[in-house]
């Protein structure tokens, strides 16, 4: 079963997003901190020491109230949960689907965990090199042609 999101994608106001220093003043204040971001996502940028690892496919199971896999640090659907990804195109569905799962006090970064590192928050990591880092098979070699052709 899938619960879909009652916000439409094309919404003007996301009433959800917040600043990432909102966020920080948050997660002082004890609010559960979400990391939907991919493995390589974290090894690549970093990440919040703290935070909640969850995969995006499976937030009914992490959160339904009824759910027999409920997270065990979800204390009730009226805790304050600060949702984050690289961007807001990740965890704006999270903290739809949360809104929709009746938790009121869901939210997501505006910025995501770049904005939330340059907040202040503490991060660790990365861990691995930026993948974009190699270049493309063959440029090296294409360079080197047409520099000897041009002599």
């Amino acid at each position: 079963m899938s619960i879909e999101t009652a916000v439409p994608e094309n919404d003007v106001q996301d009433t959800q997003l917040i600043t990432a220093q909102e966020a920080a003043k948050l997660i002082e204040e004890g609010a559960l901190l979400i990391d939907v971001r991919s493995e390589g996502g974290r090894a690549s940028t970093g990440a919040v020491p703290g935070a909640v690892v969850v995969n995006r496919e499976h937030v009914e199971e992490d959160f339904s109230p009824e759910s027999a896999h409920r997270l065990t640090q979800v204390s009730g659907t009226d805790q304050k949960i600060v949702v984050f990804c690289g961007s807001v195109n990740g965890s704006r569905p999270v903290a739809q689907k949360l809104q929709v799962l009746g938790y009121a006090n869901a939210v997501h970064v505006d910025g995501g965990f770049p904005a939330l590192r340059d907040a202040g928050v503490p991060t660790t990591g990365p861990t691995a090199p930026p993948v974009e880092s190699a270049p493309p098979v063959g440029s090296a070699q294409a360079s080197t042609d047409s520099v000897a052709s041009e002599r």
